[in-house]
């Protein structure tokens, strides 16, 4: 019984503790309200950079004062400070940021209601699927290919990918897509609060899944001035206890970017010091045209994610399947999250893509490069900055005023449909990607009418 009334008055302390806890950052909701409000009325931005970090500093003081772990008081600090962000947010009549994915939705239902369509927003090549993959449909209805299988894929597909990447079986897990690969990699690696970092322009993929766990995405931004090579003693700077991972995507989307491998060795150096995960987003690999790609599995870190996919190289887009490959720890975590959410990649389809993976797709890359160079002669007629790709689908120009919601809803009415580069980051307004996913005469005419439009607004 002594015990028992032990335990009851901790327990009651802790009720106190925890009551004070809540009252106080109700309190510092309010205070964040207020400050989001001045800002408002002043033109400031809500996130501040500066600002965050004396707060972090000030925290790990408090923190090591206090004996408290600085990853869980950072963690904390995290969410406080996404919290705050909302709240300040509220009061701002800001326009939502518009996704390629967006864009491409309006494209389709004005397409649906009549309007003829240039699609140069969605990175969709137009080559045709391998013809195996029609035999491989079919004789798995023959074969009843059609039901359930292990969670990480088909044995068959598994060694297949295995083989053709120099890794062992159990280094592989097959998704719906690589983008199912990138969202179980950071679910389940990461926990509300803990940090990633991404190389901004980027996919806007890697934050909207690490928003959806509850971590926080600390960016690195790139620019057009430095040739889209990142600065990396920011990337330093950024590194905190409570950052779990950073984030590559090269051959890059939206900029077509490759990193020199003297680059790639000092972030995994970086991510070594540090402890961290490297996720490495490779869905474009096959489409390097200026230089050598060099995967992130060649440089050995035993912590590197790597990330690829059928719908680039095979253009496989909406059969969604892709693969992840990592050590078999991490594999198994990726596994748990897709047994929760969707069993299996369907077995037609991994026979499908284990019968594309005997069929070529060089003629694909030739074709592609040809397309990027047609854009690029186009543009630099436009007199419209830009960076030539090294590699994917796309090019990433600079437009002449910071509009581009502006400049591809009018593109819209004129039937030519682009992806706004605030899609790939907030300092991006300034951009829109153009991708070069259609025949030559189709590009040829979206970027007229891209043309006209920027005469007209000059």
């Amino acid at each position: 019984m002594e015990r028992d009334q032990e335990i009851n008055v901790l327990r009651e302390q802790v009720r106190s503790v925890t009551a004070d806890i809540i009252r106080d950052v109700q309190k510092r909701m309010e205070l964040a309200r207020q400050i989001g409000e001045i800002k408002s009325r002043k033109g400031i931005e809500v996130k501040d950079e500066k600002v965050e970090q004396e707060i972090r500093n000030m925290v790990l003081s408090v923190s090591s004062q206090a004996g408290m772990k600085p990853d869980f008081a950072l963690r904390l600090l995290n969410i406080l400070l996404e919290e705050s962000e909302s709240v300040q947010a509220e009061s701002r009549q800001k326009p939502q940021r518009q996704t390629h994915l967006g864009i491409f939705m309006k494209a389709k239902q004005m397409e649906a209601d009549g309007k003829e369509m240039i699609h140069l927003e969605v990175g969709e090549p137009d080559f045709p699927a391998p013809s195996a993959i029609a035999t491989s449909l079919s004789e798995s209805f023959k074969l009843k290919r059609y039901h359930y299988t292990e969670t990480r894929g088909i044995p068959k597909l598994r060694e297949a990918i295995a083989k053709r990447d120099s890794v062992t079986e159990d280094r592989i897990i097959v998704t719906p897509g690589g983008r199912f690969a990138v969202f179980s990699a950071i679910v389940s690696l990461l926990k509300p609060g803990n940090e990633l970092v991404v190389i901004e322009p980027a996919w806007p993929a890697y934050k909207e899944c690490a928003d959806f766990v509850g971590a926080r995405t600390r960016v690195v931004k790139a620019s057009l001035e430095d040739n889209w090579v990142p600065d990396l003693k920011r990337l330093e700077e950024l590194i905190s206890p409570a950052t779990q991972m950073i984030v590559l995507n090269y051959p890059n989307n939206p900029t077509g970017k490759i990193l020199e491998s003297k680059t790639i060795d000092k972030i995994i150096s970086i991510a070594k010091d540090n402890h961290l995960y490297v996720l490495s987003d490779e869905v474009y690999a096959d489409y390097a045209f200026e230089m050598r790609f060099q995967g992130l599995l060649e440089f050995g870190y035993d912590k590197t994610i790597m990330v690829s996919s059928f719908s680039k190289r095979y253009a496989m887009t909406g059969f969604r399947v892709g693969y992840g490959i990592a050590k078999p720890e991490i594999i198994k975590q990726m596994n748990k999250v897709q047994a929760v959410g969707i069993t299996s990649v369907a077995e037609p389809i991994q026979y499908a893509a284990l019968a594309a993976m005997d069929q070529g797709h060089g003629d694909n890359v030739k074709i592609m490069k040809e397309r990027i160079d047609f854009v690029c002669s186009r543009l630099k007629d436009m007199a419209l900055p830009f960076a030539k790709p090294d590699g994917a689908l796309y090019v990433f120009p600079r437009i002449a005023r910071h509009e581009d919601l502006e400049l591809v809803d009018r593109l819209l009415e004129k039937g030519v449909a682009l992806a706004p580069g605030s899609g790939f980051g907030d300092s991006y307004t300034n951009h829109v990607r153009i991708s070069a996913c259609q025949p030559v005469e189709t590009l040829g005419k979206g970027l007229e009418k891209i043309a006209s439009v920027i005469r007209e607004r000059s």
